[in-house]
């Protein structure tokens, strides 16, 4: 009786410890596994976090012609501030047989399409840049540039300049002339949400997003809004049909602002382009200046007396709505523009040759 009393006692001290040892195993266990992730935690809120990037999207017909400009503005520049996307025509590659500059090497999309002035297709260019740029998550504002376009001021001060600002940069008033709107669009697009302005935009992801996603004005703008079939001033031909009766709608220039009205959003830009451009060509000199085109400058025209002209524009004033816009960054008075166009390479390179454009 005595044995199977002590048999008893000595199973259930081995129990006891063995019930003591797996606790204490499993407690180790989890502090190990604690600190693992503490350790995983430091290491990972110690490592910086990307900045956000600025996304430039050139429009070009073959190469960048004005490629050495940009190559001084991204030169020394921290890459992880920026990224580029060009559209250029199909099959075209930029490598070093084709820009001077290596911060284009391969920086075409590879699904780009045949663009058309004046037709849906520079819609379509443009999605398809935004839809690359949309790709790598830290791109967090989207420009879009013509390849005759120039910066104003260095990399540094336009980085702040447009990360400072929560708002997209869009050129955008009600288009209330007669012509451009076309009543076929109606149900989908009504007059009241038709904008026009300026397609070189500066966009925040938000609205980057929402163009990319557009599968309702799109559309609309394909079957209904064509640029009116007038013949070039330099062209001597018949017109195809009866101008009076076509809509003179360009694409380009209503869609980004009717599609942000028609999704309630104007709130949420900043009512100008950041890019200069003349369209006046009244005190033009020549034939060779009147025109659709807005206005070229030449080398005859580059100086830095033209650069100093437009980087003190402070205001804009909309004819057809009777407003003036005094522009601002943070809250406070600041200058309008960062780039400017139309720039010839001989024009562009003698404001970098002479010092009228200091990029770095």
């Amino acid at each position: 009786m005595k044995r199977r009393s002590y048999g008893i006692r000595w199973r259930t001290k081995l129990a006891v410890l063995l019930s003591l040892s797996f606790c204490i195993g499993t407690l180790v266990l989890i502090r190990k596994q604690h600190d693992r992730i503490l350790s995983l935690d430091n290491s990972v809120s110690s490592q910086p976090h990307p900045k956000p990037k600025i996304a430039f999207l050139f429009i070009a017909r073959n190469r960048l012609p004005l490629d050495v400009i940009w190559d001084a503005f991204f030169k020394e520049q921290e890459e992880g501030k920026f990224s580029i996307y060009v559209h250029s025509r199909p099959g075209f590659l930029f490598n070093q047989a084709t820009t001077k500059s290596r911060y284009f090497y391969g920086r075409q999309v590879n699904n780009s399409i045949q663009v058309d002035w004046g037709e849906a297709s520079m819609i379509l260019a443009e999605r398809i840049l935004l839809h690359n740029a949309l790709k790598e998550a830290t791109n967090e504002r989207f420009i879009f540039l013509s390849d005759s376009c120039i910066p104003l001021y260095n990399f540094s001060y336009t980085y702040e300049y447009i990360m400072s600002s929560p708002t997209s940069f869009v050129d955008s008033f009600a288009d209330t002339k007669e012509g451009r709107y076309n009543p076929k669009m109606h149900l989908v697009i009504p007059m009241h949400n038709w904008r026009k302005g300026s397609q070189w935009a500066v966009l925040i992801k938000k609205h980057a997003e929402i163009i990319v996603n557009d599968t309702t004005v799109l559309p609309e703008f394909q079957k209904h809004c064509r640029r009116r079939s007038l013949p070039e001033f330099w062209r001597d031909r018949p017109l195809s049909i009866d101008a009076s009766k076509e809509h003179n709608c360009i694409p380009d220039e209503h869609y980004v602002q009717t599609l942000l009205a028609q999704h309630g959003l104007e709130d949420e830009i900043t009512r100008r382009s950041l890019t200069h451009t003349v369209w006046d060509m009244s005190s033009s000199k020549g034939h060779e200046r009147r025109g659709w085109h807005p206005l070229t400058y030449r080398l005859s025209d580059a100086s830095p007396k033209l650069v100093k002209t437009i980087q003190k524009i402070d205001n804009i004033y909309y004819e057809t709505e009777y407003r003036r816009e005094w522009c601002s960054s943070r809250g406070k008075p600041s200058l309008c523009f960062l780039f400017a166009r139309k720039f010839t390479r001989a024009a562009a390179l003698k404001l970098l040759d002479t010092g009228a454009l200091i990029l770095n």
